[in-house]
């Protein structure tokens, strides 16, 4: 009779292997490093599809089998499809994962003077322990849009001769009242989430002007990117984490870097689509954003652009043929994997896990039936017949896989877009890694489970179900 134990899947691997996967992530350390934000990610994908042949949309009239095709929604979504050898009618099989992550973000109107010191307001994006951002070196990226137009690309902090922020601590000398006491998620509150920018005061001739040191900040940045202060307003500037991804431990095995919620699953979904032909049925690779504010708008998945480009290859497959009909039908008969992480079972904290059913570092791919809080609230809940049909597919693939859950049932808990491809009648179930540190600067993830996601994604794409 047969048992359920999972192990690591570091056991047995010969020197080939294991230096496969140290190349592997190489790449992936890479592309945490250059894909920060959602639009660099964007930037970054878009070039290395390009590379494996994948051309724009626009530039097909007709689909046929093996065509490599790419959307791209307001520079925040990347959609990779690769036609399949049935019509795309009969279903597709989709990879989602997000590029978003917890960050910190400028305030429309965000530069202020106090104290002689020039500052920054921002307003905190998706769920983060506020007190983890204070006291670190934090980089500035995103994009400025003028109001004649121009854009103005903006990265700051990541190379050696950048300058860098800082949100200024209370040293413990002083804290006892005003900060020791608080509970923790307001050891900082949200509006002293404020960065450091600028120190130096500038002489003017006028004596009436005031807040010199802001002033001196905003000639600089004039400057050297001709932005003024009102062009805040049309800008999406935030605040990261500044430097690379690393290895941690003495063996090398584990990753420590920002954003790897949810890049590494963006990551290796791309490394599968990039490395199969023509399957079968068509394979999507879709990277998408807001996840971590609910996924709305007009970027996340509650909106409607899998509906427009998934008929957009209907459209462009049948041609005159098409019908609203063949959407819903093809949806219907779609696969999905809801490529998003898992909470690894934390050693410091191994209380608020359900250790049976919770997921590890090294052990592979995390197959998540249902994710939700309570009561299995706001929940995908995948069907038993699409769970035993991966679970066949990883085994004859000789793939690691694991089961999770975001913890205890009263714990807490958590949602991934699974919910959204479910309501369009999308067999989904959750497909990710083990993160330690989810949500904080400085995420950890195992190089085995990375390069593992990469095989069971491409496996995913083709193998039947």
């Amino acid at each position: 009779m047969e048992t359920l134990k999972f192990t690591n899947g570091w056991l047995d691997l010969d020197k080939k292997r294991i230096d496969e996967i140290n190349l592997f992530n190489e790449g992936y350390k890479h592309f945490l490093d250059q894909g920060k934000t959602e639009r660099q990610c964007v930037t970054v994908s878009i070039a290395q599809a390009e590379l494996h042949g994948f051309r724009p949309i626009s530039e097909f009239e007709q689909l046929v089998a093996g065509d490599k095709v790419y959307f791209i929604n307001r520079h925040k979504n990347v959609v990779l499809a690769i036609i399949g050898q049935r019509p795309i009618s009969e279903g597709i099989r989709y990879v989602v994962s997000h590029i978003d992550s917890p960050r910190l973000d400028l305030k429309p109107s965000p530069v202020h003077e106090k104290c002689e010191l020039a500052l920054m307001r921002t307003h905190y994006y998706g769920g983060i322990k506020k007190y983890q951002w204070a006291s670190r070196p934090l980089a500035l990226h995103g994009i400025v849009v003028t109001k004649t137009g121009r854009k103005v690309d903006i990265a700051i902090g990541e190379d050696d001769s950048d300058p860098v922020f800082t949100i200024p601590d209370l040293l413990p000398h002083l804290d006892r009242k005003v900060q020791r006491e608080r509970k923790a998620d307001e050891v900082l509150k949200g509006e002293e989430l404020q960065i450091v920018v600028g120190s130096i005061p500038m002489t003017f001739d006028d004596d009436k002007i005031k807040d010199t040191v802001k002033h001196h900040v905003l000639t600089k940045l004039f400057e050297k990117y001709e932005i003024s202060e009102p062009d805040f307003i049309s800008a999406e500037l935030m605040l990261v984490p500044a430097g690379k991804a690393r290895d941690v431990g003495f063996d090398h095995g584990i990753i420590g870097g920002y954003g790897q919620d949810d890049r590494i699953c963006a990551y290796t979904s791309l490394e599968a689509i990039f490395d199969i032909d023509t399957p079968e049925q068509t394979a999507v690779c879709f990277l998408v954003d807001k996840e971590e504010i609910g996924s709305t708008g007009a970027t996340g998945l509650e909106s409607r652009y899998l509906e427009f480009f998934t008929g957009e290859l209907l459209v462009r497959q049948a041609g005159g043929q098409y019908n609203d009909q063949m959407l819903r039908r093809c949806l219907w008969q779609s696969y999905a994997l809801s490529s998003d992480v898992n909470a690894g079972l934390n050693p410091l904290f191994e209380s608020v896990h359900d250790v049976q059913n919770a997921s590890k570092l090294g052990y592979g791919l995390v197959l998540t039936k249902y994710t939700g809080h309570g009561g299995k609230v706001a929940s995908n809940d995948a069907d038993a017949e699409y769970v035993a049909a991966l679970r066949r597919i990883f085994d004859d693939t000789e793939i690691k896989w694991q089961t999770g859950l975001l913890g205890k049932v009263d714990e807490g808990g958590g949602g991934t877009v699974a919910k959204y491809l479910a309501h369009y009648g999308i067999n989904t179930i959750d497909a990710g890694a083990a993160i330690l540190s989810m949500h904080s600067p400085f995420e950890l993830s195992s190089k085995f489970d990375v390069h593992e996601l990469y095989r069971a994604y491409k496996a995913f794409y083709l193998q039947a179900l």
